[in-house]
């Protein structure tokens, strides 16, 4: 497959790691620098972060382990859950046991800086960055790399065996793909509803389409009770979502499905698409590296091109408790530095496709879908928004509500009985939350 030679703009200065040694009063021509440099304390932190695709997991252990090579002083102990739970519950039941990560890979930063969770990044390590959003004014995390948006990453031989001849260029467009799938035996859409995470893939794709990008404060107006999710953007996205599944489109193991076995089935022609993100294209290089594969955006409704793709603060967050530590909290940047660094980061950006989020420069082959992913990002014409639960401030949904929605979706899909009643319980649920938190 031919490759191109991407350059990602990113932010960081690649830092290096300096050892000190100290003389240790024997006469130079007697001792070794190895015998008279004291040996440097040993210090450990833990570290946490969201295990998703294998991919993603690899390169992060790949990291957590090259570190420890080359700073055999430092023991960092990966309390990371490779579960099908939520990674937000995996870290609320870890602060509750007295456990919360040193080191955390942070996705809702709102809620853990304003429960006292997180220290302030150290400036040092900030300016790695450029236009970093904060938290109730503060910068609490490090970007481990730019957001990136779903699409559809779809089997080149399936599509045309249907007789499908290009790519959508309208949500119609999209839809008449999947019947031509589907009258050929095949499923169109592989979906890995075993994970939770997995089902924001498509709750949000239609929830941006129809909400987000005509009204980013929607989740701070829900908070106030001026918008409710029984009206007509909500409800014609939900209503959307639905008939995915109930038209056949979408693969009927889906409840059973875990998410790392959607490349697989896309590779073995089980399914002919799936719908996620650039860092399943290693995966699918993996399962099959003869597998021909194309990728691109869903239209909605209009033809337009939504993506999730803006800044956020999600990235690695160094915990409070750790910050009252001088030597664990020096040991953590040392980590963070390491990450970041030129060659290190670059490796992990390959890995799993991702977009630097740090000042510097760094240049890395990709595929050509990868190419495509970018240059959709690039296009002026194409609106960006966040998924319901990556919003922060006014706009921070409660922290208990995306996955008791994202439950939801998957009752009403079973019983095949969706209606505006569900709806008015989500707006019960929203409101609920919304009090407890003020108390």
């Amino acid at each position: 497959m031919l490759k191109k030679m991407l350059k990602v703009v990113a932010g960081t200065s690649a830092l290096t790691l300096v050892l000190s040694a100290c003389g240790g009063g024997a006469p130079s021509n007697t001792a070794s620098p190895a015998e008279t440099a004291p040996a440097k304390k040993e210090v450990s932190f833990s570290i946490a972060y969201a295990i998703g695709d294998p991919a993603t997991k690899q390169a992060m252990a790949t990291a957590v382990d090259a570190f420890m090579k080359a700073n055999p002083n430092v023991k960092i102990k990966n309390i990371s859950d490779g579960g099908s739970s939520a990674y937000l519950d995996f870290l609320k039941t870890k602060d509750a046991v007295g456990e919360f990560p040193d080191l955390v890979e942070m996705r809702d930063a709102q809620l853990f800086a304003d429960a006292g969770k997180l220290a302030e990044l150290p400036s040092d390590i900030a300016g790695l960055f450029d236009n970093v959003p904060q938290v109730n004014g503060k910068v609490y995390v490090a970007p481990i790399s730019l957001t990136l948006p779903q699409g559809i990453i779809y089997s080149k031989k399936l599509y045309e065996e249907a007789g499908i001849k290009e790519e959508p260029k309208t949500y119609a467009d999209f839809l008449t793909a999947q019947e031509k799938l589907k009258a050929k035996g095949v499923s169109p859409i592989v979906v890995g509803g075993k994970d939770v995470f997995h089902w924001g893939f498509w709750i949000n794709k239609y929830f941006v389409d129809e909400m987000f990008v005509k009204n980013p404060n929607w989740n701070a107006q829900r908070s106030k009770g001026q918008v409710s999710f029984t009206d007509e953007g909500p409800m014609k996205a939900m209503q959307s979502f639905t008939e995915l599944f109930t038209k056949g489109y979408v693969d009927k193991g889906y409840l059973s499905t875990a998410d790392n076995q959607t490349a697989s089935m896309l590779v073995t022609g089980k399914a002919a698409s799936l719908f996620s993100g650039p860092w399943m294209f290693e995966q699918i290089k993996q399962a099959d590296p003869k597998f021909d594969f194309g990728w691109y955006p869903v239209p909605d409704q209009q033809g337009n091109v939504n993506l999730v793709g803006l800044p956020q603060p999600q990235g690695w967050a160094i915990s409070a408790e750790a910050a009252k530590s001088p030597e664990k909290t020096e040991a953590i940047k040392q980590f963070i530095s390491f990450f970041f660094s030129k060659d290190q980061y670059t490796k992990f950006l390959k890995a799993v496709n991702g977009v630097a989020a740090t000042k510097e420069k760094i240049t890395y082959e990709t595929m050509p879908q990868m190419q495509k992913v970018l240059d959709v990002m690039a296009d002026p014409k194409v609106k960006k928004s966040l998924q319901i639960n990556n919003f922060w401030g006014d706009n921070q949904i409660p922290p208990q509500f995306r996955n008791w929605f994202y439950k939801l979706a998957q009752e009403w899909l079973t019983k095949g009985d969706f209606s505006v009643d569900y709806m008015k319980k989500a707006d019960a649920e929203w409101d609920t939350e919304v009090k407890a938190m003020k108390k």
